[in-house]
């Protein structure tokens, strides 16, 4: 899937090569708690941490055993800056598509996140999605503008935001 500009947009299937320079890009640029589910200890990146993100990954999208999901690296002008996920939910005998993504601190403000949404967006209607389902944090302002832009309803839930998109 790819964006077409000088800076061009692409989500490249996550594999194992790819893996590594992934955590990297979240180390220098994203806070733990914003690409990954919570894991005990200290803040911050700590060596625990950076394995349990590798194994996160592992075992959600590369391990075809285990894998729940599609995972992709988002990546501008062959670097990456961030990733994006979709993880069918089957909710009766409708599909409920969950999608995941983060960019980047120092790769934010320039449409990388509205392109790779309205692409997810067109995947899961290909993928015969009922529901596209995206959540944030009520600080997450832009990421609340970007799921209205794209017409979803949202729906706080304490500190929780919800956006839902029926497809």
């Amino acid at each position: 899937m790819t964006g077409g500009s000088d800076s061009e947009i692409v989500l490249a299937p996550l594999d194992e090569q790819a893996l590594p320079q992934l955590l990297d890009v979240a180390v220098k640029g994203a806070d733990p708690l914003d690409v990954m589910p919570e894991v005990d200890g200290p803040p911050g990146w700590t060596p625990e941490r950076r394995e349990a993100f590798l194994q996160f990954h592992r075992r959600r999208s590369l391990n075809p055993d285990t894998a729940t999901e599609t995972a992709w690296t988002i990546q501008v002008g062959g670097t990456i800056v961030g990733a994006a996920r979709l993880h069918p939910v089957h909710r009766g005998r409708s599909v409920e598509i969950e999608a995941r993504v983060w960019v980047a601190r120092w790769a934010r403000g320039r449409g990388i996140g509205k392109w790779v949404t309205e692409t997810l967006i067109d995947a899961a209607r290909e993928g015969n999605g009922g529901r596209y389902v995206a959540s944030t944090s009520t600080d997450n302002k832009a990421a609340q503008r970007l799921m209205k832009s794209v017409g979803a309803n949202i729906e706080l839930r304490g500190d929780d935001v919800d956006s839902h998109l029926d497809i």
